[in-house]
């Protein structure tokens, strides 16, 4: 804090105000003192300052503890109340002596109404004290704080009758005539004693609360009750006129009573409502005095007997009296504190034996080290928790069984904690390995308190625990079927790799890596074995992986790899040997892997990032995820570097995407036709559906463009049925024209097998439409592997009991077209437009697509070549077999309009082909467009 702050603090400021008040009453006691010391210059006004200055002072007491107490509450009240009652009386009394003496000129009879007043302040205070005081909890307390005001009294009264108050007794009871005065004399002194003996015995009992308060009030009494004993001895009261150095005794009493409150307001404003701590040595010390006070009156007594006869009077009455009464109030005490101190043993004793039998009974191992660190105490719990018995740690260092690792980390926190204030931190807790018996390392943590300078350890094994948890925490960072981290701890190393001391290397790189066909093991000899190949191959990427580097499982079939950098600053060395790295892998992960009987192949497809300045590890990790999906997407089985058009590709796909999900919804999409030519006549034998996007630039986009882009295959379900529907729809509409063409619609096989639409839905777009027999034509896509032929057989064979054609689509093109062709109900064969491309340029090629032709011709099948853009492909597929062609040679698609256009015009011109021909020749093949690669050319 502040010099500045300090000054300003309510804490500084609240003991600034208390200083200044004592100053101020220190001030106004001494001059008083001085006044009365050198007689106030006058003797009229020295009577003036003895009588109503103290009067003024009393007064002024009394209203300050009425004030308080009609301020506060609780128990406390009625002793402030008594306080004021009782400085109201001295004030009277003061006030009636004054009346005499300064006002009358007369001197103050004896007895008078101020004796009256005196006699009466002294039975308040007595009471007020006795509510000040501590109350006892027992009833042999009660006793016990009585016979210690009988023994303090009685000795006073022993002492005082032996020195004066005998003498006074005599002369009264010889002088009947002024047993008035005689009886004041006694009187007051008496009461005196009893106020003493109150406040003596009540110093040790007093209250805790408002403690500076009660103790100022029992000094203020005590000044008083010193300076009536001093005014009621023979000496002085024979020769005391108002305005001696006495009054001095009693204006500061009066004025110290007053001020006994306002200490207690200040204390009560202190922050935190706390008193000052006490000194360590204050609570012994009373205890101690509050012990010897029944001797100490004792031998007070004893003295006033033995002055008695020392002086060679005979013993008082009294005094024999007293002295018999005080002894037994001794005894009686005595006893009392005997029975008390018998108790207390018996129950101390029991409380050690609970105590001993809780330390040595309990689990946890207890033990007391000296300040030197030197084992005082071990409880015997450490035979069976440390191995090792109690009685051959105690005398070792604490520190020759704590690890020397965490030897460091323990001195260091138990120096903190005794450099602490102990009411702030009163334990700690430290958490170590300790030596045992068996010579291995126990995790044990202890509850650490002071003791007697040293440190009481409460210490339990938690081996156990420390290896749960360490366990959870294996299991919360690694892979449970490969034991490789996982995609939480591989991120965390990433972060750390790019936030330490390697931040700027830019030869750290990840790799994310995916098991190509990894899925076809799965479907084929099950998930077992799809399990113990994800082990072996984590295996291997873990050996393949440098020791520095960190191999992972992300999830799936999908590990990672952490490469650190070496430093190097080379942009190509680092990327050749990460690259190398990678390529190694790839090789080590497409190994064949020996799974029970059978011996599977799968590749990998490896995305490489590299680090670059202030890259986040989420970017990092998604710039590798983007590299590997262009790796599977470049053909899979190979190594893909990073490049940041991935992420502008990514970007475009999802905007795609979005724009493809709203175009479904908004109806932006049209259905074209592009009809497919007889090739001998030019007439039109059929037309296939084809669906187009239409942009809001009004651009037209052909699904391969924007369904290769999106990679939604919600989307592309969706977009198949409505195409289907679409197409029959309008198909019979224009049989109900004049224009019974037929339509062909490309699906999917795995479209076909769906339980959902499109498949439940054919037989009824049929019935819905009246679409005649033979108008429909469904074009099945290349083969997926995926797909089982036999349920693929058995729903063409239902479809085509409706009249439905079916077409081999992509011809030539897959490997399974061969199968299918021998085991699919075929009635139409599509020659892949890659077959026809180059069917002019290729002798090679013109053999193969003859060869396919002639199968169809053999098999008594149609066929369509897809992609006849020029003429001179015509003439030369027609001269191979063919019998139908589709592509721009004839027509590009069309919309419905032109569509009907063509219809009616009937033909389109063929090469060697002389003259129209009717609408219709050469019968109906009911198609549907070709591969992905429709003419994205606007139809004109």
């Amino acid at each position: 804090m502040s010099a500045l702050g300090a000054l300003f603090s309510p804490r500084s400021a609240a003991g600034s105000t208390g200083t200044r008040s004592r100053i101020l009453l220190g001030l106004v006691c001494a001059g008083y003192s001085v006044g009365a010391a050198v007689g106030w210059g006058s003797p009229r006004v020295a009577v003036f300052m003895g009588d109503f200055g103290l009067a003024a002072a009393a007064l002024i007491a009394a209203v300050s503890c009425l004030l308080y107490a009609r301020a506060v509450g609780g128990r406390l009240r009625p002793a402030w109340l008594l306080f004021s009652l009782s400085s109201l009386m001295a004030a009277c009394g003061n006030a009636v002596w004054g009346w005499y003496e300064v006002v009358l000129g007369v001197p103050v009879p004896a007895p008078s109404l101020a004796d009256v007043f005196f006699l009466c302040f002294a039975p308040p205070a007595i009471v007020g004290l006795l509510v000040l005081a501590k109350r006892p909890v027992t009833r042999a307390g009660w006793i016990c704080l009585g016979l210690d005001a009988w023994l303090i009294g009685g000795s006073l009264l022993t002492l005082a009758w032996s020195l004066a108050l005998a003498h006074t007794a005599h002369l009264a009871g010889a002088e009947e005539a002024n047993v008035a005065p005689a009886a004041l004399s006694l009187a007051y002194p008496l009461l005196d004693i009893v106020l003493v003996s109150m406040v003596l015995a009540l110093h040790f009992r007093r209250s805790g609360v408002n403690r500076s308060a009660v103790n100022t009030a029992i000094a203020a009494l005590a000044l008083t009750v010193l300076s009536d004993a001093v005014f009621t001895s023979p000496l002085l009261r024979s020769t005391y006129h108002s305005g001696q150095l006495l009054d001095a005794g009693w204006f500061a009493g009066s004025l110290l009573l007053a001020y006994a409150p306002w200490a207690a307001r200040r204390a009560a404003r202190a922050p935190g409502g706390a008193s000052p701590p006490r000194a360590a040595g204050s609570r012994p010390i009373a205890g101690s005095l509050a012990a010897l006070t029944p001797y100490l009156a004792a031998a007070v007594c004893t003295l006033g007997i033995l002055y008695n006869v020392v002086d060679g009077r005979r013993v008082d009455r009294v005094v024999i009296f007293t002295g018999c009464t005080v002894v037994l109030a001794l005894v009686v005490r005595q006893g009392i504190m005997l029975l008390d101190n018998i108790s207390l043993t018996q129950e101390l004793a029991q409380k050690e034996n609970h105590f001993r039998s809780l330390v040595q009974g309990s689990s946890d191992v207890i033990m007391i080290a000296a300040p030197d660190g030197t084992l005082r105490y071990v409880s015997p719990a450490a035979a069976g928790v440390y191995g090792r018995d109690a009685e051959d740690l105690v005398g070792a260092e604490l520190s020759s069984i704590i690890h020397p690792e965490d030897l460091g980390r323990f001195v260091h926190e138990v120096r903190r904690f005794l450099a602490a204030p102990p009411h702030e931190e009163p334990t700690t807790r430290i958490e170590c390995r300790f030596r045992s018996g068996a010579g291995d390392w126990l995790n044990v943590e202890s509850t650490v308190n002071r003791h007697q300078g040293g440190l009481l350890l409460n210490s339990r094994d938690v081996t156990e625990r420390v290896r749960l948890q360490a366990q959870l925490q294996h299991n919360a960072e690694h892979d449970p079927l490969t034991d490789l981290p996982n995609r939480a701890l591989f991120t965390a190393r990433v972060r750390q790799a790019l936030g330490g001391r390697r931040a700027s290397d830019p030869g750290t790189a990840v790799l994310f890596i995916d098991l190509d066909g990894f899925k076809q093991v799965n479907d084929t000899i099950g998930h077992q074995a799809g399990d113990e190949l994800l082990i072996q191959a984590g295996r291997r990427l873990q050996d393949s992986v440098r020791a520095g580097d960190t191999a992972a499982r992300l999830g799936g079939d999908e590990f990672a790899a952490l490469i650190v950098g070496d430093g190097t600053r080379d942009q190509g060395a680092r990327e050749y040997q990460v690259h190398e790295i990678a390529e190694r892998l790839r090789l080590t992960l497409s190994q064949p892997y020996r799974i029970g009987p059978n011996e599977v192949r799968v590749a990998a497809s490896i995305g490489v990032a590299f680090a670059e300045p202030a890259i986040s590890p989420t970017d990092l990790m998604r710039n590798a995820d983007l590299a590997m999906y262009r790796a599977k997407a470049g053909g899979k089985d190979r190594v893909e570097l990073y490049a940041p058009q991935m992420q502008a590709d990514v970007v475009r796909r999802s905007e795609l995407a979005a724009r493809l999900r709203s175009a479904l919804r908004d109806g932006e999409f049209a259905l074209l036709h592009q009809p497919v030519v007889h090739l001998a006549s030019g007439s039109v034998a059929a037309v296939a559906a084809q669906a187009r996007w239409r942009s809001a630039q009004g651009i037209l986009f052909t699904p391969a463009e924007f369904l290769r882009v999106s990679g939604d295959d919600d989307r592309t379900a969706e977009l198949g049925r409505w195409l289907l529907e679409e197409a029959v729809a309008q198909a019979a509409d224009r049989a109900r024209a004049g224009h019974p063409v037929a339509v062909s619609v490309r699906l999917p096989a795995a479209r076909l097998l769906e339980t959902g639409p499109p498949l439940g839905s054919i037989e009824a777009l049929l019935t819905r439409h009246g679409l005649p027999s033979g108008a429909l034509m469904i074009e099945v896509a290349d083969s997926d592997p995926r797909v089982s032929f036999d349920a693929l057989e058995q729903r063409l064979v239902a479809l085509r009991r409706l009249g439905v054609r079916i077409a081999l689509d992509g011809f030539g093109s897959g490997f399974a077209a061969i199968n299918a062709l021998r085991r699919l109900p075929i009635d139409v064969l599509k020659l892949d437009r890659t077959l026809v491309e180059g069917v002019v340029e290729s002798a090679r090629l013109h053999k193969i697509t003859s060869g396919l032709l002639r199968i169809a011709g053999d098999l008594g099948l149609q066929s369509v070549a897809d992609g006849v853009d020029v003429p001179e492909q015509v003439l030369a597929l027609r001269a191979m077999g063919c019998t139908h062609g589709q592509g721009m040679a004839f027509s590009g698609p069309l919309d419905e309009y032109r569509l009907r256009r063509a219809l009616v015009r009937g033909e389109f011109p063929v090469a060697g082909v002389p003259g129209p021909r009717p609408v219709m020749a050469g019968g109906s093949i009911p198609l549907l467009t070709g591969s992905h690669a429709e003419t994205s050319v606007p139809p004109t």
